[in-house]
Order: structure tokens, then C-alpha cells, then sequence
């Protein structure tokens, strides 16, 4: 169980569930500790995808942002982080969107190019602009993102012919979830070399590897937890080794915020039926969504206690299916979890949900309404997003019925 050290105040300001509740204290004192633990061997990059919300208490830990749509740069506009902070990746770049970036921005910040389509409307741009701007070419592990390494080859080997590019080194990024380092070791030896051999064939000194290591989180009661010391020294050793002598960037999103959001949902029903006990909660699998939890059989880390914030300690044990609100037989979050003498208004503070979740639920399934998000930090309990009520979403608008068109 986890120091719940906002749970008193959330219970005093009669805060309601569902809710989010994001601890920027775990936040600040585990990403400074990952940045102790590699000793300076590499920057960090948030990809802040994992969780937008904490964009801007990332301001003051992390080195660069992986920015991948037009929503997540507005965001980053919106909370001031600064351009040459950001990495404006993603599979498909709207070229109206680039030139309104560099003409905003006057060419900062880096650009990665995923295709060949990439590079000519982002040269074509930055030419037209009279800029040379800062790219990386991200290198494809298999998938519909990067590019081969004959592209790249290709693209090393006639950059000269590319005058609005500077193009700084690669990206790669295989997945996440990887829970040894073997992966991790194959794929930077891979790179490693691939840079060695552009170098020797092309003359081509690349200044920067942003990588993705894809750590691994261990969600559920059963995962193995791993020592971050222990596994950042060893992953630093991974990076001793490298021949490539340029800056390393590690872009990581789920484990630097995994450890820092709570899920606060309530007991609203219970019932038995056919020998099974449901309890029915105030929230569900909209909100509610952990990496790899297969059918709901996976138990994850979640504490149960009373509408006062104090957990239940008397009664025996028993097994419940905890469901959601929605009206789907799919709505349940876990299957068979050991609840004591469960009560209507019941909280269940389910830990470990910094990433993802806060944005990967069905949100607009049933028009049900989106839960409220707080910040937690110096014993402070700040409300940051009220509800959000999605039937406004996902109904026509009043003029329609007039037939207008904005």
C-alpha cells in the first residue's frame, strides 16, 4: 500500500469520485532520481502522451519533450514549454502545421522525419523560409514508423542536397513493457553500429541518438518489482559501451510517470448473482485501463477503505467482480479481488495510474462524464479539470437543427 498523503484533504474538501489524483511530489522525487541514476550518461525526453496533464510540472525535471500530434503542441503552448525544449515527432506531420511552427518559432527545436514525405515537405518549408532546421531520422524497428535503413542510407549519402535539414542523428523506439535488458542491449548494439558504418561509408558524424528504452512497469500484484537503481545501473552500463560519442537522449514516458497517479473510484451497488458478488462502481473501464491486464484477471495494486478515507481492516476476505457503470458486459475492472465486508461508499484507490490511463479510456461511451484530476503537492490538493460532461460531445449542435454551418 502506498502513503496515500493526499487522501485526508481529498475527504475533508468532500471531494468526489471518480476522480484522478496525481502526486507531484512522487512525481519530482522519481524523475530526479532516474536523472541521478544515469550519472549524466544521457538527457531525458518526456513523451508526454504517457500523461499531457503533467506537461507542465515537467517543466523543471525533464531536458526535451516528445511532442507527436497538433493537440499535444498546443498543450505545450499553452503551459510555456519553450521550442528548443520540444521534439515534434509523429507518424503523420500536416504541413499547414509545420509551417505555422516554424514560422512561429523561427526554425527551433528538432523535427523527426519518418518518410520521405517528411523530408521533402519539411525541407521544401524550411528552404522556403530561409532556415535550416534540426531533424532526426527515425529508424523503423519493423512497423509503420521510421524509415528502413537503405532510406536512411540513402538519405545520409545525398544530405548535402537537403539545405533547409541539419540532420542531427537518429531516433528508434521498439515498444514498451521490455522486462530484461537484453532487448535494450541488442537494439543499441544495433544502432551503435549503424552509426559506425554511416560514418565510415558516408563521412557522416551523427551528434545525437534519441532512444527508447521502454522500461518496464510492473502494474499488477505478481509482476516482479525491480530495483531502480539496480536496473538504471545497469542500463547506464549498456551506455558506457557504445562507440557512438555523440549526446544519448532517452525518451521515456510511462516510467517516469507510472508511480505518481491514483484512481479514486466508490461503491455505488452490490449484488450476487448466481453465486458471484459484483460490486458496482462509480467509475469503470472508461477511466480505469492498465497495460497488459488481460480479461481483468490480473490483480493490480488498490486499496479499499471506508467513505472517511480509512481502510478496512475487519471481516474476512471475500471475492468480488469490481464492474463499472457502463451498461456493457466488458465493464469490469478486476475479476475475483479480496474485498473486506464492502460497503456503499466505499473508495477503491487503485495506485500506479500516472500513465495512460488519464487518456486511453473509452470516454465517450455511454456519455458519461469524464473524471475530475487534481494535482497533489507540498500538502496541497489542487483541482485541475472539473468533470467533463461528454453527452455535449457526443450530440448534435443546437444550430444544426436549422441546418447552419459554421
Amino acid at each position: 500500500m502506498a502513503d496515500y498523503h493526499f487522501l485526508q484533504k481529498f475527504v475533508e474538501e468532500k471531494s468526489p469520485t471518480p476522480s484522478y489524483v496525481f502526486d507531484l511530489d512522487i512525481l519530482s522525487g522519481h524523475v530526479e532520481k532516474i536523472k541521478q541514476l544515469l550519472k549524466g550518461k544521457a538527457r531525458v525526453c518526456y513523451a508526454m502522451k504517457a500523461n499531457p496533464f503533467l506537461t507542465r510540472p515537467m517543466l523543471d525535471h525533464v531536458d526535451l519533450f516528445e511532442v507527436c500530434s497538433p493537440g499535444e503542441f498546443r498543450i505545450c503552448e499553452r503551459v510555456g514549454v519553450p521550442m528548443e525544449k520540444i521534439v515534434l515527432s509523429g507518424v503523420y506531420k500536416n504541413p499547414a502545421d509545420i509551417s505555422y511552427v516554424l514560422k512561429t518559432y523561427g526554425g527551433k527545436g528538432v523535427y523527426t522525419v519518418e518518410s520521405w514525405e517528411h523530408l521533402r515537405h519539411l525541407n521544401q518549408n524550411a528552404e522556403a523560409l530561409g532556415m535550416k532546421i534540426h531533424v532526426l531520422i527515425r529508424m523503423t524497428s519493423g512497423n509503420q514508423f521510421g524509415m528502413d535503413e537503405e532510406d536512411i542510407r540513402k538519405i545520409i549519402s545525398r544530405r548535402e542536397e537537403y539545405k533547409g535539414l541539419h540532420i542531427l542523428g537518429l531516433q528508434f523506439y521498439s515498444g514498451t513493457q521490455k522486462k530484461n535488458l537484453s532487448q535494450m542491449e541488442k537494439e543499441l548494439q544495433t544502432l551503435d553500429g549503424f552509426l559506425g558504418e554511416l560514418h565510415r561509408e558516408y563521412g557522416y558524424q551523427a551528434e545525437e541518438l534519441e532512444y527508447g528504452p521502454g522500461l518496464f512497469v510492473p502494474y499488477f500484484l505478481k509482476d516482479k518489482e525491480e530495483d531502480a537503481t539496480e536496473l538504471l545501473g545497469a542500463f547506464g552500463e549498456l551506455l558506457d559501451k557504445l562507440t557512438f560519442g555523440g549526446n544519448v537522449i532517452l525518451e521515456m514516458g510511462r516510467y517516469l510517470t507510472y508511480l505518481c497517479g491514483f484512481y479514486l473510484t466508490s461503491i455505488v451497488d452490490r449484488k450476487v448473482n448466481h453465486g458471484q458478488s459484483y460490486a458496482i462502481l462509480d467509475g469503470g473501464i472508461n477511466h480505469l485501463n492498465y497495460y497488459g491486464q488481460a480479461m481483468a484477471m490480473k490483480l493490480p495494486h488498490c486499496t479499499q477503505t471506508d467513505q472517511a478515507g480509512k481502510p478496512r481492516t475487519e471481516g474476512e476476505e471475500e471475492l468480488w467482480n469490481l464492474c463499472g457503470s457502463l451498461c456493457t458486459v466488458s465493464d469490469v475492472i478486476v475479476k475475483l479481488f479480496p474485498l473486506k465486508k464492502p460497503e456503499i461508499s466505499d473508495m477503491l484507490i487503485f495506485e500506479r495510474v500516472g500513465a495512460y490511463s488519464v487518456t486511453e479510456g473509452i470516454y465517450l461511451f455511454l456519455s458519461r462524464p469524464m473524471p475530475r484530476i487534481y494535482f497533489w503537492q507540498e500538502g496541497k490538493l489542487t483541482l485541475v479539470r472539473d468533470a467533463v460532461h461528454t453527452d455535449e460531445i457526443n450530440s448534435e449542435r443546437e444550430e444544426s437543427k436549422n441546418g447552419q454551418i459554421d
